[in-house]
């Protein structure tokens, strides 16, 4: 597999969102009649798309609306609602800079500590409305704050990092151990983010209950920019739902996979269950929402980094409330809005009656999917030509 690049080098093709389609079938389905719902760590979810865990896009008034609309939203336990009893005054200061001085802005209010009673604080009171919790952090402080998110009535807890492994080595801490940490929680715990079939396969047998799909693909990440590293999301989709179904076959148990990053539109969002997601994580999509904290300014969770900042603050304003955003009806001609009528109408459209059936829909390689038939759109910035 691969094509050489250079003198005893190979190196493989790999697909992004603008370069596939999905082909309809000989069946289709009345949207209406669709299942769009999918299971997390037992926990089933009418809405497949999660919010990501940016301080721009998720607070706890955010979690607690995405939670009652049937969906879910994480809160980053290392983010700004951990850090200051008033978050909102943090978050102006971040939105309210300008652009030469964001960067460091932003790592100055990331300096703040953490203070861990604000951690059970947050949970409580998602808890209290009645919603899913789930939150985030890194493999670095997991041990710490996962047994108190836990006590506090966290539902599900995500370890997520730039690049996860199961064997991290380090001269200078002792890494997070993957198997005892999920076994310790005794809640559903997810991994990422990954990209690779064979660690995919590894993180799997951790006993996590999923595993997060992308390396740098989010609007306001860099880190494929300052790092080099990464794979376009259809092909690290396919890669890791064919170790998740490798997987199943030989233990019996399913680990869902949710592809982190890189849709922008409905239309990705269902290439990406065509490739095998069972569930999607987006940002800049919420961050349009008027529920958003950061009020159309969205910013990578990587971007406080003191020595090293692998994102940037991004303006994508504010098109529309949450629930528009999800189920419409649309106010925007590009794609952005109404994505799970978007989901469902293209599930009917390709015959598939439920998520797992569209993992299945034929794709095809087509680069020119964007631009075919779309001058207009394009001289007029307008449609899918924005």
């Amino acid at each position: 597999m691969g094509m050489w690049i250079g003198m005893g080098r190979k190196a493989r093709r790999s697909y992004g969102f603008d370069e596939i389609a999905l082909v309809p079938g000989e069946l289709t389905i009345n949207p209406n009649d669709v299942d769009t719902s999918c299971e997390i760590g037992g926990v089933k979810f009418n809405i497949p798309i999660m919010a990501s865990s940016m301080d721009g896009v998720v607070d706890v008034n955010f979690a607690i609306a995405m939670g009652k609309l049937g969906g879910v939203a994480v809160l980053h336990l290392e983010g700004i609602s951990t850090r200051y009893e008033n978050p909102e005054e943090a978050v102006k200061r971040i939105i309210s800079c300008e652009a030469k001085d964001a960067t460091k802005i932003i790592q100055e209010v990331y300096s703040k500590p953490i203070k861990t009673e604000l951690i059970s604080k947050r949970v409580s009171q998602i808890k209290a409305a009645k919603v899913p919790v789930v939150v985030s952090c890194n493999p670095q402080v997991a041990s710490t704050f996962g047994p108190i998110a836990r006590e506090a009535g966290c539902d599900i807890f995500i370890v997520q990092s730039t690049v996860i492994s199961v064997r991290h080595e380090s001269s200078e801490y002792k890494p997070l151990d993957l198997y005892k940490f999920c076994k310790d929680m005794q809640i559903p715990v997810l991994y990422g983010n990954s990209v690779d079939y064979n660690v995919a396969l590894a993180v799997m047998d951790t006993g996590c209950q999923g595993i997060f799909v992308g390396i740098g693909p989010g609007t306001a990440c860099t880190s494929r920019g300052v790092l080099g590293i990464g794979v376009p999301q259809i092909t690290a989709t396919c890669d890791t739902a064919a170790a998740r179904d490798f997987y199943y076959k030989k233990t019996g148990r399913y680990v869902p996979v949710i592809t982190d990053g890189g849709m922008a539109t409905g239309g990705d969002i269902c290439k990406a269950f065509a490739s095998g997601a069972d569930a999607v994580m987006l940002g800049n999509a919420f961050a349009r929402c008027k529920e958003a904290p950061g009020k159309g300014y969205h910013w990578g969770m990587a971007m406080p980094h003191p020595s090293l900042p692998r994102g940037t603050r991004i303006q994508v304003g504010t098109t529309g409330t949450l629930e528009e955003v999800l189920f419409g009806p649309a106010q925007t001609d590009d794609g952005t809005q109404n994505l799970m009528g978007a989901l469902a109408t293209s599930m009917g459209n390709l015959g598939a009656h439920n998520i797992r059936e569209m993992q299945l829909v034929r794709m095809i390689i087509a680069p020119s999917i964007q631009t075919e038939g779309k001058v207009y759109q394009s001289a007029q910035r307008v449609g899918m030509r924005k």
